[in-house]
């Protein structure tokens, strides 16, 4: 009976292994967020001149809102490799993040919530420069979704803290 519970669990381990291609999938939809903010950033440049700088803080905030999604991406990538799979092992003098082997999955489920509280203030703001082709009912919706994201993330942060309190 212990060797077929070993084996079990020798499978069940090996099994983090799946996640692998689901990661090397992520890189590359890392990929096609690239080209997408350079397409957006050359269909930019020949029309600067004549776009109104409300049209130009939208493109940017489209842009930057890329990047956030980029770097949300790159977060779950590495630090759900590193947590789930396998260290990464990087030479000596390789160049090294910072962040890399310090975020668990508690606090990466907190990166990310307050990842999309940005992405949707971004979003938000996006529709409140843009109101002049957004209707009131859209706007409400809109800040009730925004808000629901920022209620989210708060009581994400303080289910964390509680969990984690020393002093119990």
């Amino acid at each position: 009976m212990k060797a077929i519970e070993t084996v079990i669990e020798r499978i069940l381990f090996a099994s983090r292994w799946l996640l692998t291609p689901m990661y090397l999938g992520m890189t590359l939809l890392l990929a096609l967020f690239a080209v997408k903010f350079f397409q957006e950033l050359i269909h930019l440049v020949p029309n600067i001149l004549e776009l109104a700088e409300t049209d130009l803080i939208l493109v940017a905030l489209a842009l930057i809102d890329l990047t956030l999604v980029a770097n949300l991406i790159i977060m779950v990538i590495i630090s759900g490799y590193e947590n789930f799979v396998s260290r990464i092992d990087l030479d000596e003098n390789a160049e090294k993040l910072s962040w890399v082997g310090k975020l668990d999955s508690g606090t990466l489920k907190l990166k990310v919530a307050a990842s999309i509280v940005a992405i949707s203030s971004i979003h938000l703001l996006k529709a409140f420069m843009n109101t002049t082709k957004t209707d009131t009912t859209t706007l409400m919706w809109l800040v009730i979704i925004h808000m629901t994201f920022v209620v989210s993330a708060l009581l994400l942060a303080w289910l964390d803290k509680m969990a984690f309190r020393h002093d119990h």
